[in-house]
Order: structure tokens, then C-alpha cells, then sequence
């Protein structure tokens, strides 16, 4: 879930609004935006959950992975790539895939390291959870699709990577979309304590602390989604059809590990790789994000998540903040398809 703690984290608990879900996308508020306009075409309403699957997956060799990843839309198209988090994976992006498509868009959805049919091409290859190294996954599999621009775009894990990339790499992405906006953090940060009701929404990330929680959680990692699932959006009605086709991911041989690593590097309380402890301190350091950026929020996400007055400032190009009305969760993208694709095209029109 995206929640690491960055500087502001003091300032952004118990912000979750409660409202009904909406039967039809249609039915969903328009955005509400602090900053900017849109220049794009109004996207066409789609009910969320009309599209159940995606094309042939796809895999390829990239960096210490052999990435697994759906495809939509025109080869020569502008490439988006769309990021998940946990504990979700690509079907959040099901609905999206075929809005983009339709608008001449290559949308390319990689499962990261953990998760689906993306494996490790070396058993000696440590299972590396730290926020840096998912970001140099997403610039390994760019370079092996011969990908030399994209739109970025994700929630939870994926908005934090999606941050990463572009204030790393800004020269490889034209504008990201990023829900719960600057979810860039470090463990120094993370080790200042927080009032008790904060901590708590993070009970999940001490659990995982002990071995407890490790074998808890792989005896039990589809149940244990599914609850999270239920309190990260609690307005989502979503059927166990739909749990199932994502939950498929957490069955992937390293999912436990890379999941028990990060969030135990987060605390400080395991070791990451020191080949990239220098972007690990660019990190730290909180850097201005310059990529034309569009953040996102639900107005009912029952996961921990900063307020928007928190971040704008670290973003320093032409950027915009949308709060999504009518019961939408953390799954931002599942529940709420048309804006969260409508962003991306508004991003990248910026």
C-alpha cells in the first residue's frame, strides 16, 4: 500500500471520506482540480469492471528479470506505462488498457518483481523490495522495449516508482500521473514515531516486522489481501471474481520475500543492496519532481495517504491535483477507470 512515510507524514492520517459508490462510472464526480486545465477530449463512461482480461501477456528479459507485462494499443504509439501496487496487481488496469488504446496510446502494464509471471533470471539474485530498485526494473524493461520516452502513471508502490522515475530519470517521461501524489520516502524518515491512532493504520507493516508475520502472511497471502482490499477501499464492491484475477499474482515463488523486504527496509530493519545507495540518498534528500504531473486522490481511500497541501511543492513543473468523488477507494484506477485514464491523457497534454 502507499504508504511511505515522507516528510510531511505527521500532517496526513485519518483523511479518508465515506461515500457510496457509484453503480455506473457515470455516476462518479468529475475532478476537482487546484491547478491547470484539461486540453484533452472528454473520454467516453465506462462501469468499472467492463473488461475482465487483456490480451496475451508478454514476457521479456530486462535487467535481473524476466518481466512479465500486458500490451494495448498501436506498436508506434506514445508509450504509457501503468504501475500497480500492493497488494494488487495489472488487472487494476483493465479498464484503463482499452481507453488508452482507443486514443492511439502503447500501454504497456508490467506485474513488478514479486508478482504474476515476472521472475528472477538468477536464483542467486537477491529479493531486493527497496523503493530504488523497482524504479531500475521500470528503466531496464523501457530500455529492452526499446522505449526511449513515456507517460508514467500508477498508485500505491506503482505512484511511488512512477515519483522515482521521474525525479531520477525526467528526461525518459514526458508527465506522470501519480495517485496519492509524493509517496517518495527514506528509512531515516521513517524512524521518527507517530501519534498511536497513525501507527495503527499501519499494523500490517510491524506485523511484517517478525517472522510472525512473514509466515502469516504466506500461509494466508489471498485472504490477507482481500482484507486489505476491504479497508484500503471500503466503499469498492468488488465480487470475488475480480479479487480472484489479482490475487492469481501473489501465488509468484518470490511475492512473500520482495513483499516482506520492503516494507522491513522502510523501517530500517533490513539491509538494502549498497549499489544503490547513491539513489537511495538522492532520494532521501526528497527531490522536486519537474515532469508535468497530474496527482490523484479518492475521496473515500481508507488507506493511510497525504494530504494534497502536503506534496504540491515538490512538484515544480505544470502540475495539477484531482479529487475523485463517489465512494473511490485506493484502488484508484480499478474503481475509477475513465479519470484516472483521462489523466493520463491530460498529463500528457499538458
Amino acid at each position: 500500500m502507499s504508504e511511505e512515510i515522507n516528510h510531511h507524514r505527521r500532517r496526513f492520517f485519518g483523511t479518508a471520506a465515506v461515500a457510496m459508490t457509484a453503480a455506473q462510472f457515470g455516476l462518479i464526480g468529475s475532478a476537482v482540480a487546484q491547478s491547470g486545465t484539461s486540453k484533452s477530449a472528454t473520454l467516453p463512461s465506462i462501469k468499472p469492471g467492463t473488461h475482465t482480461s487483456f490480451g496475451p501477456l508478454k514476457q521479456i528479459n530486462a535487467g535481473t528479470l524476466n518481466v512479465g507485462y500486458a500490451e494495448a494499443g498501436p506498436a508506434d504509439g506514445p508509450v504509457v506505462m501503468l504501475l500497480h501496487g500492493w497488494p494488487y496487481d495489472i488487472y487494476s488496469f483493465v479498464d484503463v488498457a482499452p481507453l488508452l488504446a482507443s486514443k492511439g496510446y502503447r500501454v504497456i502494464i508490467p506485474y513488478l518483481r514479486g508478482y504474476g509471471t515476472t521472475r528472477f533470471l538468477s536464483t542467486d539474485t537477491i529479493r531486493n523490495g527497496q523503493q530504488a530498485v523497482l524504479a531500475v526494473d521500470i528503466i531496464a524493461l523501457m530500455d529492452a522495449l526499446k522505449i526511449e520516452k513515456a507517460v508514467v502513471a500508477g498508485y500505491d508502490w506503482g505512484a511511488r516508482t512512477a515519483n522515482i522515475l521521474a525525479a531520477l530519470w525526467p528526461e525518459r517521461f514526458k508527465a506522470m500521473v501519480s495517485v496519492s501524489g509524493y509517496l517518495i520516502g527514506s528509512p531515516e524518515i521513517n524512524k521518527k514515531p507517530l501519534p498511536p491512532k497513525a501507527e495503527l493504520a499501519w499494523w500490517y507493516q510491524f506485523y511484517f516486522a517478525t517472522e510472525r508475520g512473514r509466515i502469516g502472511y504466506d500461509k494466508n497471502r489471498h485472504d490477507f489481501a482481500k482484507l486489505i482490499w476491504q479497508l484500503a477501499s471500503p466503499k469498492w464492491n468488488f465480487d470475488d471474481a475480480t479479487f480472484d484475477r489479482s490475487a492469481a499474482a501473489f501465488d509468484n515463488p518470490d511475492h512473500v520475500d520482495i513483499v516482506i523486504h520492503n516494507y522491513r527496509w522502510r523501517l530500517g530493519l533490513a539491509e538494502g543492496e549498497s549499489k544503490y545507495d547513491d539513489l537511495e540518498k538522492k532520494l532521501a534528500g526528497g527531490p522536486v519532481i519537474t515532469v508535468p504531473t497530474i496527482t490523484m486522490e479518492g475521496d473515500a481511500n481508507g488507506a493511510p495517504h497525504p494530504e494534497p497541501g502536503a506534496y504540491a511543492k515538490k512538484f515544480s513543473g505544470k502540475y495539477e491535483h484531482r479529487l475523485i468523488m463517489g465512494g473511490i477507494g485506493h484502488n484508484l484506477a480499478q474503481e475509477a477507470p475513465k479519470e484516472f485514464a483521462q489523466a493520463v491523457i491530460d498529463a500528457d497534454n499538458f
